[in-house]
């Protein structure tokens, strides 16, 4: 490859690895084409994309950028996880094709600032969704909440009672 078609590759990796949230690195040798082109469908799904990169240019992309620590590991044949979105749903979807798939391996992966060995990798994906979190967060919120409401309404609500009770025998 000339050296100036070189320079774009590396400008254009640059480009894209700007303001990622989370990239991980995978060795895809012995997956088929079939099936990392089913890997790339199920990223899309997870708003992230799959490129097979070459080392020495990936190591030049990263070179001054928050992701620099994963230069050391781009050895052997590598693949790159970007993503812009949810580095959670990147780790699901990376764990859902490994349990399929046991040729995918996962070097090393970088979230929101922090470099992460494979077993961190694989621990975010077995963290919640984002959603099921929200839920749970507001179940935590509202159940004491709704006890509090239970204990402020219950003078009026026995007040009530006595009346009601008083009105029965008024009228009996």
């Amino acid at each position: 490859m000339p050296t100036g078609a070189k320079i774009q590759e590396v400008e254009s990796l640059k480009a894209r690895l700007t303001g990622v949230k989370a990239a991980v690195l995978t060795e895809y040798r012995g997956l088929t084409v079939q099936q990392l082109s089913e890997l790339r469908k199920q990223l899309r799904t997870v708003a992230a994309e799959y490129k097979v990169v070459k080392n020495r240019l990936a190591r030049r992309a990263l070179q001054g950028s928050p992701l620099d620590g994963l230069g050391p590991h781009l050895k052997g044949p590598t693949g790159l996880v970007i993503s812009k979105q949810d580095p959670v749903a990147v780790a699901k979807a990376l764990q859902a094709f490994a349990k399929t798939n046991q040729a995918l391996t996962i070097k090393m992966g970088y979230v929101e600032g922090h470099v992460l060995p494979p077993a961190e990798i694989k621990a975010l994906a077995d963290l919640p969704s984002k959603d099921a979190l929200r839920a749970q967060l507001a179940g935590a919120i509202q159940g004491p909440l709704a006890r509090l409401v239970g204990l402020l309404t219950a003078p009026h609500r026995e007040l009530l009672y006595i009346l009601q009770q008083r009105g029965k025998g008024a009228a009996g």
